[in-house]
């Protein structure tokens, strides 16, 4: 028997929103209807993506009645771009939803009461936040549907910019971008304009060749800025050209840098990184910190909330300059040393050898001699021999990958018994499933959302642990 395609569910009201930004509403019979392309408050109707026994997953297809909390978007290309879809709501209202979502997932999925919510930690810009940005060139530009219908011919086929969500061969073209600030926007337009013009080859996706892959931006606080392109061949004269022309149109670019990448993926951490001008790295600095950043370094797209957040941190920890101090997925240790001026030491354990370089690079850049840094797959390395080699901790720290933790590692902070422990998640669904693992040793005092990423539904959450 087949089945029923192309079911409307109609008139549903959207009360809330739930995990990946969908918005939440009933169906007449009390059946959730998790609903995309629509935000709380709006009425629609929805066409039926997916069908399980308790809920619907959904599309909006029409909005009957406007949400009191909608906006009008900033961006042309909202809808289409699929990255921030949210920014058709009020920021107000998505922090509320934010907040509503942390609290919730820690309640339901943790199981947890009685514990402390402080009000999310909303995000000073809400454009033009991020401080890295990454752009695919494509031969084969995403065309719209109004496009498609009018059976023109284009011959403007060449984009700069980012993949359709779903449809990874498909480029949109980027007239602007609200995330990273100006020259951004100015770099990529020009970037394009002196490539068609010069009738460079944008690269094919699905043939894999051409000229030009990607462009990745990045800048510090102090407006000083790093470009890096991925090219698929070497193009020697045409690759000096472009550069020279970029170069003395924007002088802000203190460093520029370049791999040839003819792998089938835009992964940039296994090529080699060439340097045309400058040094190669930016300098970053947090509160008297310095810190390299380079075209492989991992650092918060959202420098004002990071500092926010690692300020918080501190502020959880409480330290009084004598505790030995625990930093698990430490990355390329920006919390463990921004601890360490007020800890007696500092363990930090990461999975990625590079990173832990960069650690160790920025401690002794900082004058940190306090700061210990270890290589290892976390559920492998933080063992019992581990805990047997090296000082109890009494703070301990935690900023998993959006995955949480291991199990394995979750029973290893349970044995080493710390008295604290602060928690920093990017997904508080799995950091309140690994809360719930330590609810019988551990107490909830109180949580902190962080707002990183305006305009998304993504939301980082800082929770203080203290043993019973």
């Amino acid at each position: 028997m087949k089945k029923k395609k192309n079911i409307i569910l109609e008139n549903i009201k959207l009360v809330t929103a739930g995990a990946k930004g969908v918005a939440i509403g009933k169906t007449e019979d009390g059946k959730t209807v998790l609903v995309s392309g629509a935000i709380p408050g709006d009425v629609v109707n929805a066409r039926v993506k997916k069908s399980k026994s308790k809920y619907y997953e959904a599309e909006a297809v029409e909005v009957l009645e406007e949400s009191p909390f909608r906006v009008a978007p900033k961006c042309i290309h909202f809808g289409a771009c699929g990255g921030c879809k949210w920014q058709n709501m009020s920021y107000e209202k998505q922090l509320d939803f934010k907040q509503e979502e942390v609290y919730n997932n820690i309640k339901r999925i943790g199981g947890l009461e009685n514990f402390e919510t402080l009000s999310i930690l909303g995000s000073e810009e809400e454009y033009f936040y991020r401080n890295k940005m990454e752009f695919s060139f494509s031969n084969a530009r995403w065309l719209t549907v109004a496009e498609i219908n009018s059976q023109d011919d284009f011959n403007d086929k060449n984009a700069l910019g980012f993949h359709i969500p779903g449809m990874w061969s498909k480029i949109l073209d980027l007239k602007e971008c609200f995330l990273q600030e100006d020259p951004s926007n100015a770099i990529r337009l020009a970037v394009k304009e002196y490539a068609d013009q010069n009738g460079l080859d944008f690269f094919d996706v699905k043939n894999q060749e051409g000229f030009l892959r990607t462009l990745m931006m990045r800048q510090n606080s102090k407006g000083e800025w790093m470009v890096l392109f991925q090219l698929y061949r070497e193009e020697k004269e045409n690759r000096e050209k472009l550069f020279t022309f970029l170069l003395e149109k924007f002088p802000q670019i203190k460093t520029l840098v370049y791999a040839i990448n003819p792998k089938p993926n835009d992964s940039i951490y296994d090529l080699e990184i060439n340097i045309h001008s400058g040094e190669g790295f930016l300098m970053e600095e947090m509160d008297g910190l310095k810190f390299k950043i380079g075209p492989k370094s991992f650092f918060q797209t959202n420098y004002k909330q990071a500092l926010e957040l690692y300020r918080k941190t501190l502020e959880f920890a409480d330290l009084k300059g004598d505790e030995v101090v625990y930093d698990l997925y430490t990355g390329t240790g920006t919390i463990a040393q921004y601890v360490a001026r007020k800890a007696k030491q500092v363990i930090g354990i990461e999975s990625v050898q590079e990173a832990i370089d960069a650690a160790i690079e920025h401690a002794e850049l900082n004058g940190l001699d306090n700061c210990t840094f270890y290589c290892g797959d976390m559920k492998d390395i933080f063992n019992d021999e581990f805990l047997q080699n090296h000082p109890k901790a009494d703070v301990l720290i935690t900023d998993p990958p959006r995955d949480g933790m291991h199990q394995k590692v979750v029973e290893q902070i349970l044995k080493l018994s710390p008295e604290k422990i602060v928690y920093v998640s990017c997904n508080s669904a799995t950091q309140a499933r690994d809360l719930a693992l330590m609810k019988d040793h551990y107490t909830l005092v109180k949580i902190l959302p962080v707002d990183m990423f305006p305009q998304t539904h993504h939301v980082e959450n800082i929770a203080l642990l203290l043993k019973k």
